[in-house]
Formats: C-alpha cells, structure tokens, sequence
C-alpha cells in the first residue's frame, strides 16, 4: 500500500519542525529576553531585531524544505489524495493553513523590518526610516501579535501532519478507499 519516501517526509517534518520551534522560541525567548535586557524600548526592539534578522535565513531554508518535502509527498500519495476518503479534505486543510502561514511569516518579516530600520542606530538605516515614518508602537503590536500568530499556524500543521500519518495506516486506507468507492457508485 505505502512505499518509503524517508527522504521527503524528513524535508517536509524538518522544515516544519524548525519553521514552528523557531517563531515559538522567537516570541517566547527572543522577544521576552530584548524586553527584560534591553534597558528601553528602543535597545529592546534592536536587540529582538537583531535576533529575528539573523534567523531569518535560516527560517527561509526550513519554510523552503517543509514545501519541497510537501510537494514530494503529494505527488507521491496523490491516489490517496484522490482515492481514500478525508484525505483531500485534510490535504486542502494543510494548504490553506499553510499559505496562512507563509501570509503571517512574510507579514511579520515586513513588520520587523520596518521595527528595525525605525530603532537602528546605524545613519542609513535611520534615513531610510525617515523616508518612510512609521507608528511605531502600533507597529510593534501589530508585530507581537503576528509573532504569534506564526506558531499557531505552524501548530496547526504539526497536527493536521499527525493526521495525514494516521490516515496512512493500512487499517485506514482500506475502509478510506472503499468508502469513497462506494460513495462514488451512489452518485452515478
């Protein structure tokens, strides 16, 4: 029923693994450590911005290999995907709730980068954010909140992920099939 694809589960569990781990230890860890370290708020926003520019690449990497494992394990379960029953459903779930991810990710790599340009003390930075004037408490809200919101998407794959094992069993790809066999012959 199911063959080895050890490869592209570990890209996709991986890169997810990291995606999630990382926005949960930056919003927990990072940002809660500039806060108590920084002395004010400016030095605090430099200190996290600091931390969230350096991961960034590395977070890029993980997104990067959890799509290209996922694409991989489409392609190779794409008749479970069509054939056994909840699967699609589950499949599309997983997208939706992972294009609301990479949304909030990209969103709060924007956010953060207008947070560091407006607390940098490097002289282009700070003309570059003269250029471009941001509220920037409003801003570091909208932030904090979408810090967060990453975690929770990610979290919400992590358990879709869980899921999609279960339905891989062999007691559950028999009956999945033959259920949506069967359900196909009603419709006709």
């Amino acid at each position: 029923m199911s063959e080895r694809n050890t490869w592209i589960r570990s890209l996709h569990d991986l890169g997810l693994a990291a995606w999630f781990g990382g926005s949960l230890m930056g919003a927990v860890g990072l940002n809660g450590a500039a806060k108590d370290e920084g002395g004010s708020e400016k030095a605090g926003a430099r200190i996290s911005s600091s931390g969230w520019a350096k991961w960034t690449p590395v977070n890029m990497a993980a997104i990067g290999a959890h799509l290209f494992g996922g694409g991989g394990l489409l392609v190779v379960n794409a008749h479970r995907v069509a054939n056994q029953q909840g699967v699609a459903a589950s499949t599309t779930a997983k997208t939706v709730v992972t294009a609301a991810a990479l949304a909030a990710t990209a969103y709060a790599r924007v956010l953060g980068k207008k947070v560091e340009l407006a607390s940098s003390s490097d002289p282009e930075d700070i003309e570059k954010a003269e250029q471009h004037p941001i509220d920037m408490d409003r801003t570091r809200r909208q932030l904090a909140c979408v810090q967060w919101v990453v975690p929770a998407l990610t979290g919400t794959l992590v358990v879709l992920n869980a899921l999609h094992g279960e339905q891989q069993r062999p007691t559950e790809q028999l009956p999945g099939m033959w259920e949506r066999a069967r359900s196909a012959t009603h419709f006709m």
